[in-house]
């Protein structure tokens, strides 16, 4: 609101009394703590509860390194497919216009309402034995469903909408100025983008793989064996989440 009497600047709000900042403070750490601290209190001391060696000795086990190894190579493969896929519909989002274009900006939020069960069971219904298209890869030796292929398909799905959501909105904002100017100058338009565009809306390509790579970690936390082993894996895996999301701060500052 505009100080009227001064004609000055508008006056910023006060904010809730004194008073009541603190209890607001508590009700939001509080909540904060049942819903993040607690559980992620619980992987830790059930982790270590026996000490450290079986800790370690539960991740060095043959099963556990496969499974992280497996998690990371699921990421490794799944992060440049969604960044590539994630620049151009970015770019189609911006700036085409076409009968669909709001389903189709609909639709890559459907990972973010869709639960993972569901995923996992909308898969096996296509690519499984009995599935619409599984037969089909049987007969041809394709085996999708538990195996690499089928979790690859799934993490894909999930992390989806991450690089499209951080890469359009700064690709709204750079505009196609430079780009129109270096068409100008000869350059081709795979050119002009590649080497005017892609430079400008580096930090939101940046931001976004990282949150991709935290989805993608953390999709395949959940290793199949037996107490300690499971506790320590989820542990090992969210580290490793954590230090990405710790390298998306970092970016953020220089977005």
């Amino acid at each position: 609101m505009r100080n009227e009497s001064t004609g000055g600047p508008p006056r910023r709000s006060p904010g809730p009394p004194r008073g009541a900042r603190l209890p607001l403070r508590l009700l939001a750490l509080g909540y904060l703590a049942v819903i993040l601290l607690v559980p992620v209190a619980a992987v830790i001391w059930r982790a270590f509860g026996d000490g450290l060696a079986p800790v370690w000795q539960a991740v060095t086990a043959p099963d556990v390194l496969h499974a992280l190894w497996l998690s990371l190579l699921i990421a490794a493969i799944a992060v440049p497919l969604n960044t590539v896929f994630g620049i151009a519909c970015a770019v189609v989002l911006v700036r085409q216009r076409f009968p669909g274009r709001r389903l189709l900006d609909a639709v890559i939020d459907l990972p973010f309402a869709i639960s993972p069960v569901v995923i996992g069971l909308a898969l096996v219904l296509v690519y499984g034995q009995a599935g619409w298209l599984g037969s089909w890869l049987a007969e041809r030796g394709i085996q999708v469903i538990f195996s690499l292929p089928g979790m690859v398909l799934a993490t894909v799905f999930v992390s989806l909408p991450y690089v499209v959501r951080e890469v359009a909105p700064v690709l709204r904002e750079v505009g196609t100025d430079q780009e129109e100017a270096a068409w100008t100058l000869g350059a081709s338009p795979l050119r002009a983008f590649l080497q005017v565009t892609l430079p400008a809306i580096r930090w939101g390509v940046a931001y976004g793989v990282v949150l991709t790579t935290a989805r993608a970690l953390g999709e395949f936390a959940a290793v199949t064996i037996v107490l300690t082993g499971a506790y320590a894996a989820s542990l090992t895996l969210a580290v490793l989440a954590l230090l990405v999301l710790l390298a998306m701060t970092r970016l953020q500052k220089g977005r």
